[in-house]
């Protein structure tokens, strides 16, 4: 079950820079989400026709090849925001205080760096798919009924850029925490009890 967020807030200009951040997070979630949905209605759709007229959705497997980088690429910073992406807390688990936000901001660093690389290239991927002189501005299509695939390659640097301003804010917020002691506008660890509680007050709100 997903959990409240434990991203504590006030009224830093950090602070205000993740909320706005958070609403473009969120949109892109949303959209996320919506491909999931249309993906489904295209797969009733197809296997509809499949079965009732013996002829299936033309070039489902390509509308899936295009939405694959909204499902698996849109949604990566605001799960960033949350803390929700799968780690390893068997070591930073145990640490408290200035010690970790010192070490939660060198592994930011990393990621950051790593994230930095991957826009660089598959920036550079789309690059070599685009091209204004071509049909529907792409040299390369899909295999059944001839998509233009840059805009599918496209999706992944823009996801990956806004993952990276996620992650400087993260650095720049670790780093105010291991100089003040308060951590603002990153996930904070939950031990059981305290998420147990969350998501109980999530079902009650609900209720």
């Amino acid at each position: 079950m997903a959990t409240a967020s434990l991203v504590l807030s006030d009224e830093s200009a950090l602070s205000k820079l993740d909320h706005k951040l958070m609403t473009i997070e969120r949109g892109l979630a949303l959209v996320s989400g919506l491909a999931v949905f249309s993906l489904m209605l295209l797969a009733v759709v197809s296997v509809t026709g499949r079965n009732a007229m013996n002829a299936p959705l033309p070039g489902y497997v390509d509308w899936i090849e295009q939405a694959m980088p909204l499902i698996a690429f849109m949604g990566i910073s605001f799960v960033m925001r949350e803390g929700g992406h799968i780690r390893m807390d068997i070591v930073v688990g145990q640490l408290r205080g200035r010690v970790l936000y010192i070490v939660e901001m060198i592994t930011t660093l990393a990621v950051l760096l790593l994230m930095a690389l991957l826009v660089w290239g598959t920036w550079a991927h789309f690059q070599r798919s685009f091209d204004f002189a071509a049909p529907m501005w792409s040299r390369d299509s899909s295999m059944d009924i001839a998509l233009p695939i840059w805009p599918a390659k496209l999706l992944a640097p823009v996801a990956f850029a806004v993952l990276c301003l996620r992650l400087c804010l993260q650095v720049w917020a670790y780093a105010r925490a291991a100089v003040t002691g308060q951590a603002i506008a990153v996930p904070l660890i939950a031990d059981a009890a305290t998420q147990a509680r969350m998501e109980a007050e999530q079902l009650s709100e609900a209720d």
